[in-house]
């Protein structure tokens, strides 16, 4: 896949997925690193865009600080699956949504402003669709961000840092759905966003920086679209561990080469008994595999029940709704 791309281009899907700064000029900094131009990188970026490779330049906002948010799954008949991905994708709380191998065959993410709102939407879901659905809140985080490299090196996790909830104002949500929903690419982009917000760019600035110092903007800079890159091969695996095996069990999966995003979720009685959830990207079905077949040997996950759901379909991937639209 690194064949795919142009020598710039590989830079900026490559190097840039975190560290962005907050700066009147962020696509001028990016240009100075790569001994190019900003007009340049700006051209680059939107074509990447338009073609797929990557969903935006913005932020990805830790799950649960400045909004509510959770992983829920449908059982849709196969005569219903492209009308009822449609409905889900209309809403602009709905995130992420991925066709998956199991009988619970539709997973996507919801993300909005608050609790009430959250419930509100899933309750519309349940409503309008006639169909039960999954509610799998995040109960602990163990790797929530992830990035991939065109290199082949694997994805690249974040390591865990503590979140400083306190810097998070009010006023801040606002700015975090813009962010969330990418960067104007232009030549001031945040300049761009405070004028949409009434805000002074000096000001957006000022809080973007604080937002990612404090962890709650988990990563800023380029959002890829891993399958669009070479990282076809998306495992789900949910494990179903004992409470007292949890804590142990995650952190050991985490720590895993390949592994890719590690939490633990809520279940539900009698209908979802999987609470540690691990995901697997890799570049085939074959060595994604190969990376379950290491953490199946994991003394912590030894004799452990567990499912393996591919993602065979990517209905939605855009940024995190966190301001009310309805």
């Amino acid at each position: 896949m690194l064949d795919a791309f142009a020598p710039l281009d590989r830079s900026l899907l490559d190097d840039f997925q975190r560290g962005l700064p907050a700066c009147p000029r962020p696509f001028a900094w990016m240009a100075e690193q790569l001994d190019s131009t900003e007009a340049e990188v700006i051209a680059r970026l939107t074509a990447l865009r338009d073609d797929g490779a990557i969903t935006r330049v913005g932020a990805t906002v830790r799950p649960n600080t400045a909004g509510a948010s959770t992983l829920a799954a449908l059982a849709v008949p196969e005569a219903r699956l492209e009308q009822v991905a449609a409905f889900l994708g209309g809403f602009d709380e709905v995130n992420h949504s991925y066709l998956r191998e199991n009988d619970w065959n539709l997973w996507f993410v919801v993300t909005a402003s608050d609790s009430a709102h959250l419930d509100q939407t899933l309750d519309t879901i349940r409503r309008d669709t006639g169909l039960t659905l999954l509610d799998l809140r995040l109960l602990r985080p163990f790797n929530i961000d992830l990035g991939f490299s065109l290199s082949g090196a694997g994805a690249q996790p974040l390591t865990r840092k503590q979140i400083d909830i306190d810097a998070l104002r009010e006023d801040d949500r606002p700015l975090l759905h813009h962010l969330s929903h990418g960067l104007p690419l232009c030549p001031h982009p945040f300049k761009a966003v405070a004028d949409a917000l009434g805000r002074p760019e000096d000001t957006v600035i000022a809080r973007t920086d604080a937002l990612i110092k404090a962890g709650i903007i988990s990563r800023f800079g380029v959002i890829v679209r891993h399958r669009r890159i070479g990282w076809s091969a998306n495992a789900m695996v949910v494990w179903k561990v004992p409470d007292a095996q949890v804590e142990a069990a995650g952190t050991a999966l985490a720590s895993l080469s390949g592994v890719t995003l590690c939490y633990q979720r809520r279940t539900v009685p009698d209908l979802w008994r999987f609470g540690l959830f691990s995901m697997i990207h890799a570049r085939s079905r074959d060595e994604a595999h190969e990376v379950l077949s290491r953490a199946k040997a994991l003394p912590e996950l030894a004799g452990i029940e567990h499912q393996v759901l591919f993602s065979t379909r990517c209905f939605k991937q855009t940024g995190a709704a966190l301001t009310n639209s309805r």
